[in-house]
Parts: structure tokens; sequence; C-alpha cells
């Protein structure tokens, strides 16, 4: 669904983070980040993507990256949710979807034989200069660290 792809540059994103601090690409700068876009807190797939993630923490560090989830929801449903699973990455409230629309994950999707507009679940890699790496658009939220860590 992304427009976007390996070798364009990330969209500049800003938004607040679950304790309404500010948080942005330029923070990530040398480091690489993976930015990961998910429906919403608290629903099984969210769970376990972001739970993956989570147990696959250290050797992600280690690898030099840093991880960072966006999601629709505020940052009161933010908290709950990095409390409730122990979350050590920080997770964007982009309620007003400036940063979903930047990264063309926010649109027409069908669940159940209904359309509605909501947010596709993509994951976006990008390098120590703000390059995208790589995008994964068929995330598999379980085993989801091993789709991009060799």
């Amino acid at each position: 669904m992304t427009h976007l792809k390996p070798g364009d540059k990330a969209p500049d994103f800003k938004g607040k983070d679950q304790n309404g601090n500010p948080i942005g690409l330029a923070d990530f700068k040398g480091s690489k980040l993976v930015l990961y876009f998910y429906p919403r807190d608290n629903t099984p797939g969210c769970t376990a993507q972001a739970c993956n993630l989570r147990d696959n923490y250290d050797v992600l560090l280690k690898q030099g990256y840093k991880v960072v989830g966006v999601s629709a929801d505020n940052e009161k449903s933010h908290v709950k949710f990095i409390e409730k699973f122990e979350l050590p990455f920080p997770l964007i409230a982009d309620t007003e979807k400036e940063i979903l629309k930047a990264f063309g994950v926010w649109g027409p999707k069908k669940f159940m034989g209904r359309e509605f507009d909501g947010i596709h679940r993509t994951t976006f890699i990008i390098d120590e200069k703000g390059v995208i790496a790589e995008v994964i658009e068929k995330v598999d939220t379980k085993n989801h660290t091993a789709q991009f860590i060799a």
C-alpha cells in the first residue's frame, strides 16, 4: 500500500511518544531504525508483533537498531500497552494520522466483508542516514524480527 520503497529518503516525521515527549527521525541519525506501524494496542496481532520485538530487543540493540512503534492510539492507551507487556521501546501516538499518511500506511482496508480506513501493518527499516533500507508489508507478527535480522 505504501508509496515508499528501499532507497527513498524516509519522511521527516515528528510526533509524541507515550509520555508526551517529542520524538522524530532526527533523533535516530547514526542509528538503524525499525519503524513499525500497527493497527491498535492490545489486539492479538499487534501484541504478538510488539512482544516479538521486545523478546529480540537485546539482539536488535547489539546490531545497532532502535525500535519505535506507531499507531493512531492515544498516549494513555500506549502507556497501558507498554506497561502490560513490558515493552522497552517508545510508541508514537499519531492521533492526527500525520505520520501514518506521510508513510502511506493509512487507507482503505477490508475486514470480514466491510470496508473502512485504517492502518496497514507495515515496517520500515531505516538506515543511519535516514534512507529506507527495507519495507516489510507482509508482516509475520509472531516472527517479525526474523524478517529483517539474519
